[in-house]
């Protein structure tokens, strides 16, 4: 039997102000935007991807989710993209020695060049960059 993770909630204090930041800035496919009484869910999903993001209000909970991973092919295009569509990224990173360095893995390895960004709650996340992906 297979288990499938398919959706992760992602907690905010505005649904509009992260639904426009993760349309916009980050690029997700919106699919659902659904709201009865003081309920709503707003369902993402990054391009190619499987697994899908529900942003629902949270003023408590919003910022608490850390270290989401997108998975890209190229790391240096998937943060020029970030930085083109205003998501602010770092720079690309990589790890040597257990220290992170600056700059993508001189090897290209996969899993070892990344770089992150924060939603305007500051949930983060790190975009990782694995060759044979997409």
């Amino acid at each position: 039997m297979d288990w499938k993770l398919e959706l992760i909630v992602v907690p905010v204090a505005d649904v509009d102000r992260a639904k426009a930041f993760y349309v916009d800035n980050v690029g997700f496919d919106l699919h659902v935007d659904h709201q009865q009484g003081d309920f709503r869910v707003v369902q993402l999903t990054p391009r190619g991807s499987a697994c899908s993001i529900a942003i629902m209000a949270n003023a408590d909970g919003a910022g608490s989710v850390h270290g989401l991973h997108l998975v890209v092919s190229d790391i240096d295009a998937a943060r020029a993209e970030l930085d083109r569509r205003g998501a602010s990224p770092s720079e690309v990173f990589h790890y040597s020695s257990g220290r992170q360095e600056p700059g993508p893995d001189p090897d290209r390895g996969d899993y070892n060049s990344f770089c992150s960004f924060c939603d305007p709650d500051g949930n983060t996340w790190l975009v990782q960059e694995v060759v044979g992906a997409g």
